[in-house]
């Protein structure tokens, strides 16, 4: 493979770098390192990108998107990572746009595509149920249709970010005597102010509020959100947890976590000396940055065969497995490195005694929250044991 940058890479990843020393928006700036953001602030930035030409940089001209190389679309992470700028959730963009561009009417793809892309519809996911998340062809939730709507019951749980979404993409057994649990299930586009749908927090042991139970007490949807045909949920469903395993490898992100770490290392102290100077740890980090490299040509390999027209692969539960083991071992080691200054605060807790403000250096106290918020990488998007089987099935033949 050549790794080599071509002079117009190069002078169009100075242009990337520009736009974001420039035009990012200084209200946002160390927003991400603190794991501070809102709705407003996501709908900014992607108002920001949308402004710029480059709301969508990994969608085909065709669709409204930037049409750009598998190199552009790498340098252009690269440097939003090197920014620390808000990553744009991938519930609309990276996730449900691909569905509807291979799958949803025209009607469909002119409707929600545009609209994705300035921001007017912030949407979530609506898969995992309380008994079924990775066994996910076990869900409960159930659309009948009455006419020209589906009536839906059921409950979604650990729905990121529900709680700012406009929309919601659903799989619903619309089938329930269907011969196999994947046949009966359609994928079915859910208005978040219906009535009907109730969004309930669920609070996270580091005091945060990301995910949400979702529940869905006889919501009426227009039959004419099905998108693609009715009992082929299954299949639109796969083809959108491919593209989203490939995104969950954080690779740029991941990259940016590692030169952080090192800083911190080079930092905090390790019998007077700094921490980054032990042998035992310095390995640690080498060996971390080993796989990330490989991690990294593994995930360029799959963009490349994305640029010729060709899906995700099952190199897409790779990705996932190494990438998300990759992104908790950041977060060990992070915390190993600050030592007793990553304790003590967890946001939510009792708003006074000793925890009502963080000790120690600033870059310090998100590091637990942080720690145990990423347990949950290996889980969400198929879990890395199922990935395992996928990978036996598909690249051995197991």
């Amino acid at each position: 493979m050549d790794v080599q940058f071509t002079p117009e890479e190069i002078a169009f990843r100075q242009e990337v770098r520009t736009f974001l020393e420039n035009d990012y928006p200084a209200e946002l700036r160390g927003k991400f390192s603190r794991d501070e953001y809102s709705k407003e602030d996501f709908l900014l930035w992607q108002k920001t990108l949308f402004n710029r030409g480059w709301g969508a940089p990994a969608w085909p001209k065709k669709h409204g998107g930037t049409g750009w190389t598998t190199v552009q679309r790498y340098i252009f992470q690269e440097e939003c990572a090197r920014a620390e700028t808000l990553p744009i959730p991938p519930f609309g963009m990276a996730m449900l746009a691909p569905v509807l561009m291979a799958f949803a009417s025209e009607e469909q793809k002119a409707h929600y595509l545009p609209r994705i892309i300035d921001g007017t519809d912030f949407w979530c996911q609506g898969y995992s149920e309380p008994g079924a998340g990775s066994d996910l062809a076990s869900l409960k939730t159930k659309a009948v249709r009455e006419g020209d709507h589906y009536i839906i019951n059921g409950q979604k749980t650990w729905t990121t970010l529900g709680h700012f979404a406009d929309w919601i993409f659903v799989l619903c057994r619309t089938d329930p005597t269907a011969k196999k649990p994947q046949e009966g299930i359609s994928f079915i586009l859910v208005d978040m102010k219906t009535p009907g749908v109730e969004v309930r927090p669920i609070i996270t042991m580091d005091g945060g509020h990301e995910v949400n139970e979702t529940w869905f007490t006889d919501v009426k949807v227009p039959v004419a959100n099905l998108v693609g045909k009715e009992n082929e949920g299954w299949t639109y469903a796969k083809y959108l947890l491919a593209h989203e395993r490939t995104g969950i490898a954080g690779v740029a992100r991941s990259k940016k976590g590692i030169e952080r770490l090192r800083e911190i290392a080079s930092v905090e102290l390790d019998q007077g000396q700094p921490i980054i100077r032990n042998p035992d740890f310095a390995k640690k980090i080498s060996e971390l940055e080993i796989d990330l490299t490989a991690l990294e040509y593994t995930e360029l390999r799959t963009l490349a065969r994305e640029s010729r027209g060709e899906g995700p692969g099952p190199e897409s539960s790779i990705l996932k497995i190494k990438g998300t083991e990759i992104q908790q071992r950041i977060t060990e080691l992070t915390l190993e490195a600050v030592g007793v200054y990553g304790a003590p605060y967890f946001r939510g807790f009792p708003q006074d005694g000793d925890n009502q403000h963080p000790i120690g250096p600033d870059y310090a106290h998100l590091t637990a929250p942080m720690y145990a918020n990423m347990r949950k990488t290996s889980i969400y998007g198929g879990s890395n044991e199922i990935q395992h089987n996928i990978i036996a099935k598909m690249v051995l033949g197991l």
